[in-house]
């Protein structure tokens, strides 16, 4: 057993292979004590979140996950306390909104309200260019009017 750098302490596998650590998972070292601590790496963080590395860090980086620990270890990578990361909110899609208050289902409900509005738009500019057809105005005059590609005006007069 040895203590690297910032304290982790790591296991050696065997004699013959003292290049190989084995991190003692649940033990670091602290200020000349040893805690009860698991610690994972970034990797075994996003595994336990269920998204990709990239995807983790830059949760990381927008306060949208726990800071890792003060240091690195041996391979100089960050660490995390994991039972910090399994009891953090979890930002994306279908996660708990459990911490959101009256205000930030207020600002939900009006995005909901703008988003149907839109929807509303979108079904006029679908007639507007309907319109636009039977009186022979060309695709790109009408796309250009209406704000949508050529693309979208020619799919929307083929019915898709």
């Amino acid at each position: 057993m040895t203590f690297g750098r910032h304290g982790i302490v790591f296991l050696h596998r065997s004699a013959r292979h003292p290049a190989s650590p084995l991190p003692l998972l649940g033990t670091q070292r602290e200020a000349g004590t040893i805690t009860d601590t698991e610690t994972w790496t970034s990797d075994e963080c996003a595994r336990a979140w269920g998204v990709k590395t990239p995807t983790w860090l830059g949760y990381v980086s927008r306060g949208q996950a726990p800071q890792p620990l003060d240091g690195s270890d041996e391979q100089g990578r960050r660490r995390w306390d994991a039972d910090e990361v399994r009891g953090f909110p979890r930002p994306g899609a279908g996660r708990s909104r459990s911490g959101a208050g009256p205000e930030a289902e207020a600002l939900l409900s009006e995005m909901r309200e703008v988003a149907n509005r839109i929807e509303e738009l979108r079904a006029r500019q679908r007639e507007l260019l309907g319109a636009g057809k039977r009186q022979g105005l060309e695709v790109l005059a009408m796309s250009r009017a209406l704000g949508i590609s050529r693309q979208t005006a020619y799919s929307w007069l083929d019915g898709r």
